[in-house]
């Protein structure tokens, strides 16, 4: 397209007319017209060029343009063009003192996906370049955890979701009520969710039925894995998924009819209520396991309402792939379905059998079953247990690594325990409901000699008199009310020690314990090779200088951070 040339006579006419609105530098020389006064006078015949500086700055514009065009600069922190920033000009060194650097993009989003959700809609309200950087972390977010508080709307959460359009892990912790309305809205606005997970407050309601949740895992095609809490108003269960490989409920009660029919199921966890009221057929629900979970590899079952017939419906389902299988507060659950549980699962690697009624004949059925396989079990809350049982246990299980006997040789003449135990103790809570108890001697005394055992738990064992614990690898051991373990009588080699937890103990027993790492580190670091004499009769120490020895404050700087008594 041809441009169209002007004559003289019409460039001294368009300077005559005056200047075009919104012009605030002066015709003829070009400086700001505020308080300017222009001596340059105008001949009509041979107009004024602009300055050079002027020129010469428009001429760098217009060629770094990628088109060539004339266009408006636009703003440097906007993103709407990632090439922006790359053709901005370089400011030279007089000036960079007073120009302003734009933030690169890749800062901007390291600094933005690591705020949380309500800093994120804030930095929304910046700017432009701000809003769209976050609206693309929004889109690119794949998990996102939220805290719902109480008497919030729905339509706030419904309105942050639908901005995470690739959402694939979702976890809500609920201190408000909930209901069927929260998962439509979560199948409409993350149709691609993978894992969901809902946690309930206190005083938070659960009011979602059966029905609803049946049809929400059978409209969501991608969904893997579903958490649930305070599961109260189901009625009845029934879900249907194809890519369902793992399904915890939580606070069961009175489940009228089960049918789970997910072929690709794998992790099964259902909690009851602790109620006497409860009317749900477990030996039914177990039962269709076998035909429709066949793939099934870890089963957790916590039930007042466990006997004996379940173990044995369980047992028929033969579930080829089970490798760890917990049955809690099963105060029926006897020596005899132990032996239908061996008979049946031979590989199992984690094995929970709290709250239930096994004895040491039990723990010698288990011990002869699984030498091999064996990892972990957790025998808490089982009065029957002795001494001699956990140190059976612990001898024929070469590959133990944790053991769970909270609450098994505990003092009959004793005050209920009600100590608060510690989070990081891996005792659970149970209610207070004891199976029977036979009478063993009062006072106790326990020795373990393993070579692989990292973590101990003899929480509330008060009828414990004596310890001696020879476990190069263990890492973890709790001690909480173990009231009446004598000082005198404890022994630790435990070289690898990290966690000790004494809540409820003595202060006599307390500093024994403290006293015991203090002396196995020092042995450790003074230990020096001995060197036998000329003659052979005897060994000694070889001496030392007084430079190769540790002095007081490493020792302690060394302990401190090598072993942790917790005590509150």
């Amino acid at each position: 397209m041809q441009q169209r040339q002007l004559s003289p006579e019409t460039d001294a006419a368009s300077l005559k007319h005056g200047k075009k609105r919104g012009n605030y530098n002066c015709g003829r020389c070009g400086l700001p017209k505020k308080g300017h006064s222009c001596n340059i006078t105008v001949d009509p015949t041979n107009p004024v060029p602009l300055p050079t500086r002027l020129r010469q700055t428009q001429l760098d514009y217009y060629q770094s343009s990628p088109s060539g065009q004339h266009h408006l600069l636009r703003r440097a922190l906007s993103f709407d063009d990632d090439e922006v920033v790359d053709h901005v000009e370089p400011v030279s060194d007089d000036e960079e003192s007073d120009a302003c650097e734009p933030l690169p993009w890749s800062c901007l989003v390291e600094v933005l996906r690591r705020a949380g959700p309500k800093s994120l809609l804030s930095a929304a309200q910046v700017c432009r370049g701000w809003r769209d950087c976050a609206r693309r972390l929004w889109r690119s977010t794949e998990e996102l955890r939220l805290r719902v508080p109480p008497r919030s709307r729905l339509g706030s959460v419904g309105s942050l979701l639908q901005k995470c359009t690739g959402l694939l892990s979702l976890t809500l912790r609920m201190e408000s009520d909930l209901d069927a309305t929260l998962l439509a809205c979560i199948a409409f606005s993350c149709p691609n969710l993978e894992s969901l997970e809902i946690r309930t407050a206190e005083n938070a309601v659960n009011w979602i039925s059966g029905d609803e949740l049946g049809r929400f895992v059978a409209e969501k095609r991608c969904l893997s894995t579903l958490k649930i809490e305070g599961c109260t108003n189901l009625g009845f269960l029934n879900i249907c998924s194809s890519s369902l490989s793992t399904l915890w409920l939580s606070d069961l009660q009175s489940i009228s009819r089960t049918a789970i029919n997910c072929p690709k199921l794998k992790e099964l966890s259902l909690e009851f209520s602790c109620l006497e009221n409860d009317s749900t057929d477990l030996v039914m629900m177990v039962n269709s396991f076998g035909r429709t979970c066949p793939r099934l590899r870890n089963m957790h079952i916590a039930s007042v309402r466990l006997s004996h017939d379940v173990v044995l419906s369980l047992a028929q389902t033969n579930l080829r792939d089970l490798r760890m299988l917990s049955l809690v507060l099963g105060t029926e659950i006897t020596d005899a379905s132990v032996a239908a549980i061996a008979s049946s699962y031979t590989n199992l690697e984690l094995l929970d059998l709290s709250g239930s009624s096994v004895s040491d004949s039990g723990i010698g059925m288990i011990c002869n079953v699984f030498p091999q396989t064996l990892s972990r079990l957790s025998l808490a809350h089982c009065p029957n247990i002795t001494s001699s049982g956990i140190q059976f246990a612990t001898a024929q299980l070469p590959y133990l690594q944790l053991i769970d006997c909270g609450m098994t040789i505990s003092d009959p003449s004793g005050e209920d325990l009600t100590t608060e135990q510690d989070s990081c103790s891996s005792e659970p809570s149970y209610e207070e409901r004891v199976p029977k108890v036979k009478h063993h001697p009062m006072y106790q005394k326990l020795i373990i000699k393993h070579g692989r055992l990292r973590k101990l738990s003899l929480w509330g064992c008060s009828g414990l008199d004596a310890l001696c614990l020879n476990c190069p690898e263990l890492n973890d051991l709790n001690l909480n009310s173990c009231t009446n373990l004598h000082p005198a009588r404890l022994l630790l080699q435990c070289p690898s020690l990290e966690n000790v937890y004494a809540v409820g103990c003595g202060d006599v027993l307390i500093g024994a314990i403290h006293n015991q790492i203090v002396n196995d580190f020092i042995s450790e670091m003074g230990h020096f090779p001995c060197k036998r004499l000329a003659d052979g009769s005897k060994r000694v120490l070889v001496p030392c200088f007084p430079s190769q020895q540790p002095s007081d404050d490493e020792k302690g700087k060394a302990l401190q951070s090598r072993c942790n008594i917790h005590v509150n």
